[in-house]
């Protein structure tokens, strides 16, 4: 076998290397098609002529990944203060930086008396993250492992079947819950990347005690602390504060309707009531607007207006 001169390798490498194709003498120079040197580091999005948003193909907006979304999520909640958990503009903007205005929000579980599930709209996420706050938790963050990502024309779903919701709560003493289940995220497929569909469904839940908690406690002898020690804070790792906030929910999702009537027409309860009523008669009611296989001179009405149809008849 004919081995190269050290001459031939040494001018190789220098042509390479000036042409930027590539990064070190131990870097290997590709082909793929048209006898085109591809740098051998990955190009940006839009750049790479091979990459449908590159020159010739329609444009791919840039976006992050959807786990590094959950990593700003949970770095937002890190830097609230104590002032700011009371402040409804505070949580509002936090919603507004994750979620889309039309977003959902689904948490399934199964407590005592049975399966649950709660649906909440856009206008309800953020109280509900304040009241997980007010229920005596001091911190809250998500940790996701192994976490499947699909990409669509308009969105991306994470879907992540070993998440935890971690929290610790400072009342009556220090414990930390990692509530266990299965989180499916629908991002928008654009720059900002906010979360159109948030489903948690939780299967079990675990609660944290120091062990010099317990220590002191077993030195102390009190019985009375030794129960609580043994009795749970949350229900399947949710507190009494947000459970009943998603009970309400129930009541208020339906209602969401009737309160932006209100906000925007300044209408006493009862005429918004009338209103949002007559309105959806009439959707029900109403013909459709586009009518089919009709013939000329057929007569129909639409949204209260009488229109002819035919050869010479005038709308």
């Amino acid at each position: 076998m004919k081995k190269e001169s050290p001459e031939h390798n040494s001018f190789q490498w220098s042509v390479q290397r000036q042409f930027g194709e590539l990064d070190a003498p131990g870097d290997r120079i590709r082909f793929p098609f048209n006898n085109m040197p591809v740098h051998p580091m990955a190009s940006p999005v839009g750049m790479d002529p091979r990459d449908p948003g590159g020159p010739g193909g329609r444009h791919t907006p840039f976006v992050s990944q959807p786990d590094y979304r959950i990593y700003e999520l949970n770095k937002r909640l890190q830097q609230r203060t104590e002032v700011q958990e009371s402040d409804n503009l505070w949580w509002d903007a936090f919603a507004s930086e994750f979620f889309e205005e039309d977003a959902t929000l689904t948490l399934s579980f199964c407590l005592e008396d049975g399966p649950k599930r709660y649906s909440i709209g856009r206008t309800l996420i953020p109280r509900y993250f304040r009241s997980i706050f007010e229920g005596g938790v001091t911190d809250l963050y998500y940790v996701l492992k192994h976490a499947k990502e699909s990409f669509h024309n308009t969105s991306i779903t994470l879907d992540c079947d070993t998440a935890t919701m971690i929290t610790h709560h400072g009342k009556p003493m220090f414990t930390k819950v990692c509530t266990e289940g299965r989180l499916v995220l629908e991002f928008t497929f654009d720059d900002l990347m906010r979360i159109r569909t948030w489903h948690f469904a939780i299967r079990q839940h675990r609660e944290l005690i120091p062990r010099s908690v317990i220590a002191m406690q077993y030195h102390s002898q009190d019985p009375q602390m030794l129960e609580q020690l043994s009795k749970n804070i949350t229900r399947q790792g949710l507190t009494n504060q947000t459970l009943n906030y998603l009970r309400l929910c129930v009541i208020l999702e339906p209602m969401q309707e009737l309160m932006s009537r209100h906000k925007a027409y300044s209408l006493s309860p009862r005429d918004c009531l009338k209103t949002t009523l007559f309105q959806k008669w009439q959707r029900m009611v109403a013909p459709p607007e586009n009518l089919q296989d009709f013939s000329p001179g057929d007569t129909y009405m639409t949204k209260g207006k009488h229109k002819l149809r035919g050869k010479n008849s005038t709308v």
